[in-house]
């Protein structure tokens, strides 16, 4: 099992929430001299989306090279139309991905901005506004949306950039040729630089040769785990290496908390309901988040271990969906990340073997009938992919 391939001496600033996030967006793009890759899965029409649209036209005024890739399904056909149609008029080169499905189900869930090859910004956050539910956007949330990104320099900068190019260049008409050369050029590995603070890597998934390198690093990480694991996801549907994992981890001591986000999909809540047993049989905590939408995906694994990035713990973005993130290994950063899921966590409401006791046996059999669809529905998506 391939390890993640870190690199040393990088500047890894944890961002909370869109108040952090485009502070930092903005100000990074507003400074581009030369370059900028920007990808997200949904941009919106709201006054946040606004300002980092008229942030890039500016770039491209400076005479900044500026390529945005936008997800046709998750921004939707009609925006996703009218952006490519401003972006095009003020100099920016707008592409979508994957529009119609023309290239199967596969969708583009990375949110990632690189700005002159020096900045990166990758994590779970997309081009909209912390107070509009993401699926309706017309609803206000209760409370700002719990999400997180980081902040990128050093050498690691050089792999995203590198794999941001490599995402423009398939997204456009490429023969066969270009192809391989692409194959081959996503192969290259630029070595880590030794033990230092701040190692960190980037991972993805794709359908490449990346199919698993994201489940592969959790997988590593919860069965080296001696301490801790804490992991908040808004949509809690692995497959069962995963479960096994958690549960062996929490079995042989190890404090296990999933932190999952309810309420926004009741499919999903129930699929998510029909693991908690054998979970809690195995003593994992299991504590869901209400206080407004969790999107964070996001887990701290002992001291050390960390990753913030676009992949949520479900099927779809561990077999099917095109992903990214960012996994540090550095005591400082860990610490910062596990402070920020603790709180999350004594903001939310624990689940124990007592509360599951007092479901109808109805509620307990839509469960199961939840998951045998989601897991029938994944192995018909997952053909080809995973």
């Amino acid at each position: 099992m391939r390890s993640v391939p870190y690199v040393a001496n990088n500047d890894v600033k944890l961002l909370e929430s869109g108040g952090s996030y485009f502070k930092e967006l903005l100000a990074a793009i507003d400074a581009a001299e030369h370059e900028i890759l920007y990808e997200t899965y949904i941009y919106a029409e709201d006054e946040t989306a606004r300002a980092v649209t008229e942030a890039l036209k500016r770039a491209a005024k400076r005479d900044v090279k500026v390529r945005v890739l936008i997800d046709w399904f998750g921004t939707g056909h009609r925006i996703a139309n009218r952006l490519r149609e401003e972006f095009t008029q003020a100099c920016v080169h707008c592409r979508r991905f994957n529009p119609w499905f023309r290239r199967g189900v596969a969708r583009s869930h990375r949110k990632i901005c690189v700005v002159d090859g020096e900045t990166a910004f990758v994590g779970g956050i997309n081009t909209n506004d912390d107070w509009h539910h993401d699926y309706a956007p017309y609803a206000r949330l209760p409370a700002p949306r719990w999400d997180f990104a980081v902040r990128v320099r050093g050498p690691l900068v050089e792999r995203i950039h590198r794999e941001a190019q490599a995402q423009w260049t398939r997204v456009g008409h490429l023969n066969l040729a270009h192809r391989v050369n692409l194959f081959r050029e996503t192969r290259k590995q630029a070595p880590g630089l030794g033990e230092h603070p701040m190692r960190a890597g980037f991972v993805v998934r794709d359908n490449l040769r990346n199919r698993r390198t994201i489940q592969r690093a959790y997988l590593q990480a919860i069965g080296r785990a001696r301490k801790r694991v804490l992991m908040a996801t808004p949509y809690f549907a692995p497959g069962l290496k995963f479960r096994q994992a958690l549960a062996q981890a929490a079995r042989r001591g190890v404090d296990v908390c999933l932190l999952i986000g309810v309420g926004e999909f009741r499919m999903q809540d129930a699929v998510a309901n029909s693991f908690y047993p054998q979970l809690l049989a195995a003593g994992v905590r299991i504590v869901e988040y209400r206080k407004t939408q969790l999107h964070a995906k996001v887990a701290v694994v002992d001291h050390d271990w960390a990753t913030v990035g676009s992949s949520n713990c479900d099927a779809l973005s561990l077999f099917v969906n095109q992903e990214a993130n960012v996994v540090v290994n550095d005591v400082g950063f860990a610490a910062s990340m596990a402070q920020q899921i603790e709180r999350g966590i004594a903001d939310g409401v624990p689940v124990g073997m007592d509360d599951l006791k007092q479901l109808s046996w109805v509620r307990r059999t839509g469960h199961e009938m939840a998951y045998l669809l989601y897991k029938l529905t994944m192995r018909i998506f997952t053909i080809g992919y995973a």
